[in-house]
């Protein structure tokens, strides 16, 4: 009883966090301090944010190597897209999300199946070849345009709606890694021959975590499509999967603060390069090199930021002092 009533301070305070953070943002829109060239930028890592959180729970959680999460972003885009086009309200909009997650679902289930009994570079190449499997029947239906992709999408996706299910799938994701179900996927990830040797079914966790992760990279897809209002099948290619990737790495795997501040990096620093054309990709390229080199664990490494310590340390001072 004493936890449940601890869990639930800290979770109190991390939701008046975020609605601090929320009305923040929306005084610095309205005096004029963030454009809408900033606004873009937000809403493009707040997207990242949702597809890498999702990524890091399967890689840094679970321990599945996967490069299949631009798939499952398609299949979120393109259900918002052709639901949208229908059904131009509000209503429509949060129903094809609802949708994406479905299919997503469905998706992870088939794909995961008979996947997930692999290991490292193996299971890489299996979740990479659905990933193209998926785009290419995309590519290859006339309800998505086909190659073409889709166009005037209705734009109900903005800066508060980004920000809202960014702060929705956090918590969804944290609550799952340090439930009784996330201490499982972990243990799964330490060793799996322990975990089975437990009782633990190593198959059920191991999907569990990878249906999760495709269900927010399918949450990504719809607020994608529906903020840019454009979509081709070439936007959720290989490189698209290896974009989130670097994020993960690059802000720590198995770390969600990292991962937070690393699509924050990345997203400012691609920004602030726009100015020098093709140019960009190679002072890109070099940053990340640098960054890994001299900080190969990651900007975080597996460290997060954990309002239960941080109250914790003024009570031990006062301790020690009495």
């Amino acid at each position: 009883m004493i936890k449940l009533k601890a869990n639930f301070k800290y979770n109190v305070i991390w939701f008046l966090i975020m609605v601090a953070g929320f009305y923040l943002m929306n005084t610095l829109i309205l005096v004029g301090v963030i454009d809408s060239f900033i606004e873009n930028m937000l809403v493009t890592i707040g997207i990242n944010i949702i597809l890498a959180t999702g990524l890091n729970l399967i890689i840094g959680f679970a321990g599945q190597f996967s490069l299949g999460h631009a798939g499952f972003m398609a299949i979120g885009a393109y259900a918002t897209a052709i639901v949208t086009q229908t059904n131009s309200t509000p209503a429509g909009f949060y129903i094809s999300i609802l949708v994406g997650i479905v299919v997503a679902i469905i998706a992870a289930l088939i794909v995961g199946i008979p996947t997930l009994r692999l290991r490292g570079d193996y299971l890489a190449i299996a979740t990479m070849g659905a990933a193209e499997i998926i785009r290419i029947i995309i590519n290859n239906l006339k309800i998505t345009g086909g190659a073409a992709g889709m166009f005037n999408i209705p734009q109900f996706a903005d800066w508060p709606t980004v920000y809202i299910m960014v702060c929705v799938t956090t918590i969804i994701i944290v609550n799952f890694i340090h439930s009784r179900a996330g201490r499982a996927v972990t243990s799964v990830r330490e060793d799996e021959i322990a975990a089975e040797a437990m009782g633990i079914n190593v198959t059920k966790w191991k999907l569990a975590a990878f249906v999760l992760g495709a269900s927010t990279a399918a949450v990504a897809g719809s607020l994608h499509a529906s903020y840019l209002q454009t979509i081709a099948p070439n936007d959720f290619g290989i490189m698209e999967s290896i974009s989130i990737l670097i994020i993960v790495v690059l802000g720590g795997v198995g770390s969600i603060t990292g991962t937070f501040v690393a699509a924050v990096v990345l997203g400012v620093l691609d920004t602030v390069l726009q100015n020098f054309g093709t140019l960009r990709m190679v002072i890109y390229a070099v940053a990340l090199v640098l960054i890994m080199i001299f900080k190969p664990s990651g900007l975080l490494g597996t460290w997060e930021l954990s309002i239960k310590q941080l109250w914790r340390r003024p009570k031990r001072k006062e301790r020690v002092e009495s």
